[in-house]
């Protein structure tokens, strides 16, 4: 039976690169969903995959009140959805004291409420099939956290507390759940982070330009699902940081302070 693949945040970076990583497998039938529609006709193209296999579906994961609707499409299109990948989100680069509060609101509700609501969604479907993957584009961020990014680490950390809660409650119903996190990858991120006055960052961060691209990245993600991990960590010598917090998180500290702006 071919998977069905549901991808958000399709239209570039990792999620593009997803799509064409599992569109190696020519019977797999992928959904595709952003909210730039010219971008995800541009992705499906590529994907190399029949049309009738490809399913752009655009949406916005704010728009919560349409998710019903979009999984209605899917069932019909395709009867089942076998692979969700909650990858669409936001960053932020500005400081607690500057950043208006409403950016808090904005990075919570795309990174945080639109993938509960989505999974919330999809999951009586997996149930009902009594099978399913659930996977989450987390962060590096999501485990520590570093200046200039309180509400992107904050709505990251908040992923990790809700997945390790789904995980222990669907596990009975053969539907497992991959928490993922990349450190910097190569894709435009911190151009279209939040600014601290609500406007786009705008610059590539240059640790980002350096970072690890998002076609090894999608290697390590479509791995990691179909082997049913429970998390992953994708990166460089970033991911030590992970463990410095755990076994030496003073070293940790000093380490992100000295990266605060002076």
């Amino acid at each position: 039976m071919s998977k069905v693949i549901w991808i958000t945040g399709a239209s570039s970076g990792i999620g593009e690169a997803t799509a064409y990583e599992y569109a190696k497998d020519k019977t797999i039938k992928l959904v595709l969903s952003a909210r730039r529609v010219t971008e995800l006709e541009r992705v499906k193209a590529k994907t190399g995959l029949p049309a009738e296999n490809v399913f752009v579906l655009p949406m916005d994961v704010t728009e919560i009140e349409h998710f019903g609707e979009k999984v209605n499409q899917i069932i019909d299109a395709f009867g089942r959805i076998d692979v969700l990948f909650n990858n669409a989100g936001i960053s932020q680069r500005g400081s607690v004291v500057e950043s208006q509060f409403e950016n808090y609101r904005t990075i919570m509700e795309i990174n945080f409420f639109g993938v509960v609501a989505l999974t919330k969604v999809v999951l009586p479907i997996m149930i009902s099939q009594k099978s399913g993957n659930i996977a989450v584009t987390s962060s590096v961020s999501g485990k520590l956290a570093t200046p200039m990014r309180s509400g992107y680490c904050a709505s990251k950390h908040a992923l990790h507390g809700f997945f390790d809660s789904l995980r222990a409650e669907v596990w009975k119903d053969n539907i497992h759940v991959t928490l993922i996190c990349p450190g910097y990858i190569r894709t435009d991120i911190s151009k279209n982070a939040i600014a601290a006055d609500g406007s786009s960052h705008g610059k590539m961060d240059e640790n980002q330009l350096k970072g690890l691209s998002s076609k090894k990245c999608a290697e390590k993600i479509v791995n990691a699902i179909q082997k049913n991990k429970e998390e992953i960590s994708i990166g460089g010598k970033e991911i030590l940081g992970i463990y410095l917090k755990r076994f030496f998180p003073k070293i940790l500290s000093s380490i992100v302070q000295n990266q605060a702006p002076k």
